[in-house]
């Protein structure tokens, strides 16, 4: 799970920063709908705690 959590945050990273770029409104959009699914996943993975190493 540890390597799906580093995946999610480095992705939540690097979309921040796009929008720090000023996308365009459609990319935007786009580009916080995925930050929501993206922080629903890490909520998730938060609320099931340790799991098995993968």
């Amino acid at each position: 799970m540890t390597t799906t959590v580093a995946r999610l945050l480095a992705q939540k990273e690097a979309l921040l920063a796009r929008l720090e770029e000023q996308p365009g409104d459609s990319e935007r959009a786009l580009i916080e709908a995925t930050l929501a699914k993206i922080d629903t996943a890490l909520n998730l993975l938060d609320s099931a705690g340790p799991g098995e190493p993968t």
